[in-house]
C-alpha cells in the first residue's frame, strides 16, 4: 500500500489568496515554478522537499511547461512521480498548470502554435505527470505564422475535451492578446490568465498595456521571473559569485549585470532595508502591489530560499 506524506493542516493560514480576474479561481500570491530544480539532472529528494514545503506553506499553484527540465519533459516526469508517491490524496487541493509553444521535439510538429502541436503536447504532458487533466493549459508563446483562430480554437477544444479546466496565454503581443480574449470569451471558454514578466527591472507588460487590458477584460495576470532570475536578490550586490546561475551563463549571463543594472539593484536594496525587508521580499511585494496582478511565480533551489520568498505572500 502506498504511504503518502501527511500535509500540514495549517498550510492555508500562512498564505494570501487572490481572485484570478473575474473567475471563481483563487490563486496563492506566491506560486511555485518548476522551470529549474525539478529536472532529471536535479536531486529528486531535494525537489520533493521543496514541493512538500511549498504545499505545507499554502502554495497550491504549480507552474510547469512541456520543455522544463533539463532534459525536456523531465520536470513533468518528476512532478508525476511526486503525484504518485506524495500528492495523489491532495489532487483536488492543487492547481496544476503546463504549457506548450516552445521547441519540444524535432520535426515540424514539435514547436510553435499549431493545433497538432498543442494537442499532442498536452497528451504527452498528461502522460508524464500521471494526470487525467490539468487545471490550466497555456499557449506558451505567440506564433506569427499560425492563424490565431487555429491556436485559439485548439485551446477551446482542449477545455471541451476535459483535458484542461482553464486556458491561458503567455507572452503574446497586445493586439493578438485582445483578439484572444474576445475569441475565447465568445466561445464560452474565457481566458483565465495571462503570464508575462513584470519585475522592478522590466515593466514591459505595464508599459505596453497588457496589464491594463487584463484588468479591463477580467483576466488574471501572473508574473514569471519576478526576481529577474535572481538579479533582484542579495546574491549579485557585490559581483558574480562562483557557482551562481549567472556564473554558469546559460539563461542569466554576466553581460546582463551592467553598471546601470547594478546601481539600480543597489538602490532597491537600500529601499528594501529602509522597509525592513530583504531585496527579494521588496521586489516580490512591488510586483504584487501592481493592480491586476494575481500571483508571482518563484523558483527555489532549497526550502530555505523558498521560505524567504514566501514572506511576500503572507
Amino acid at each position: 500500500m502506498m504511504a503518502y506524506y501527511v500535509a500540514d493542516e495549517r498550510r492555508y493560514d500562512a498564505m494570501q489568496y487572490r481572485r484570478c480576474g473575474q473567475s471563481g479561481v483563487l490563486l496563492p500570491s506566491v506560486s511555485l515554478g518548476m522551470w529549474h530544480n525539478f529536472g532529471a539532472v536535479d536531486d529528486f529528494e531535494r525537489s520533493r522537499q521543496i514541493m512538500r514545503y511549498a504545499f505545507d506553506n499554502g502554495i497550491t499553484h504549480f507552474d510547469l511547461a512541456n520543455n522544463y527540465g533539463p532534459p525536456y519533459g523531465s520536470a513533468e516526469i518528476t512532478f508525476g512521480r511526486l503525484m504518485d508517491e506524495d500528492f495523489r490524496p491532495y489532487r483536488d487541493e492543487m492547481f496544476v498548470a503546463t504549457k506548450a509553444g516552445y521547441d519540444m521535439w524535432p520535426g515540424p510538429y514539435g514547436n510553435w502554435g499549431s493545433r497538432k502541436y498543442l494537442m499532442a503536447s498536452l497528451n504527452q504532458s498528461l502522460s508524464r505527470m500521471h494526470l487525467e487533466y490539468v487545471d490550466l493549459f497555456y499557449s506558451h508563446r505567440y506564433d506569427p505564422e499560425t492563424p490565431l483562430e487555429e491556436t485559439l480554437q485548439a485551446l477551446v477544444d482542449i477545455v471541451r475535451s476535459g483535458k484542461a479546466l482553464y486556458v491561458g496565454i503567455s507572452r503574446w503581443p497586445l493586439e493578438a492578446t485582445r483578439t484572444a480574449f474576445q475569441y475565447l470569451r465568445e466561445r464560452d471558454v474565457p481566458c483565465l490568465i495571462y503570464q508575462g514578466r513584470i519585475n522592478l527591472l522590466d515593466h514591459a507588460p505595464i508599459e505596453e498595456g497588457i496589464l491594463e487590458l487584463c484588468r479591463k477584460e477580467g483576466v488574471g495576470f501572473i508574473s514569471f521571473s519576478p526576481l529577474a532570475q535572481g538579479l533582484l536578490t542579495d546574491r549579485y550586490l557585490h559581483g558574480i559569485p562562483e557557482g551562481s546561475r549567472m556564473s554558469r551563463g546559460k539563461f542569466l549571463r554576466p553581460d546582463m549585470l551592467t553598471e546601470e543594472v547594478l546601481q539600480r539593484i543597489c538602490q532597491y536594496n537600500v529601499e528594501a532595508e529602509a522597509e525592513g525587508k530583504s531585496l527579494a521580499e521588496y521586489a516580490l511585494s512591488w510586483v504584487l502591489r501592481q493592480k491586476g496582478v494575481t500571483s508571482v511565480i518563484v523558483g527555489a533551489s532549497s526550502t530555505t530560499q523558498l521560505d524567504r520568498n514566501l514572506c511576500a505572500g503572507r
